[in-house]
């Protein structure tokens, strides 16, 4: 009886061996991704905090270009009291500061690119999101909750696309309900559903293969069924993701220098 325990434990033993490598990709992944990911917000040395960082960005193309939703950036900068748009990268014991600037907008896609100063970090590569399917495996990097707690700590989640869904992107002010906005109300875009869920904070960030790190989207916002009081504490909603081809759309149009 002794030996067949044994036999037993030893199975089970072996069973968790085996399911232990299905992880061990993102794990691996993660090591290249994370040194990938800022947060974005606003610097104010007058201000209590001084830093406050409203979302997540990720660092595409030459090191120096930051993608993350356009929500996200601040209504205006008091330059006159020395606000400054700005990114934060590193871990929580070696914060970089960098000044950020705003590039390129794509508010019907609530997609926002900026410039930053400083030597480049490390890029993430954007694949094509076309080829995204139903039921295939990302995750997703940011900072869940630094908004409302002051954490920085770079959180994964990790999932499925739950569905591939028509999404019309909200208009943030009444000044946005023009002819222009009124007409995209009948032409919805496409956008990725997953089953994960993300907090305040992780908008912004970017999602991607967990097997590659290869980006195929950018977290645009959270539907919460509960009140924001029961936000931390019931978490229930769905994660939407905006296709990183926009993304590529927008960085292959020209600029002015």
């Amino acid at each position: 009886m002794l030996t067949r325990k044994v036999l037993r434990a030893s199975v089970c033993v072996m069973s968790v061996a085996v399911s232990m490598p299905v992880f061990a990709d993102l794990v691996q992944t993660l090591a290249k991704v994370k040194p990938s990911i800022v947060g974005v917000g606003t610097i104010l040395p007058t201000r209590s905090p001084a830093r406050i960082f409203s979302g997540t960005g990720f660092v595409v193309g030459d090191g120096l270009t930051v993608v993350t939703n356009a929500h996200v950036l601040p209504k205006a900068i008091d330059q006159a009291q020395k606000e400054s748009l700005a990114i934060i990268s590193g871990t929580i014991l070696r914060q970089e500061l960098r000044d950020a600037q705003v590039i390129a907008l794509d508010i019907e896609h609530d997609i926002a690119l900026l410039r930053i100063s400083g030597a480049p970090l490390q890029p993430l590569l954007l694949g094509d999101s076309s080829v995204v399917r139903e039921g295939a495996s990302m995750a997703f990097t940011g900072f869940p909750l630094g908004v409302v707690y002051g954490f920085f700590n770079p959180a994964t989640h990790r999932g499925i696309v739950a569905a591939i869904t028509p999404y019309v992107s909200p208009a943030y002010n009444s000044r946005q309900l023009d002819t222009k906005f009124i007409r995209r109300l009948d032409r919805p875009f496409d956008v990725f559903q997953l089953d994960a869920i993300a907090y305040p904070g992780n908008s912004g960030s970017p999602m991607y293969d967990p097997d590659t790190g290869v980006v195929y989207g950018v977290l645009n916002s959270v539907f919460i069924k509960e009140s924001k009081e029961n936000l931390l504490k019931q978490p229930s909603g769905i994660t939407f993701v905006i296709p990183g081809n926009y993304i590529r759309d927008l960085l292959a149009k020209p600029r002015s220098p």
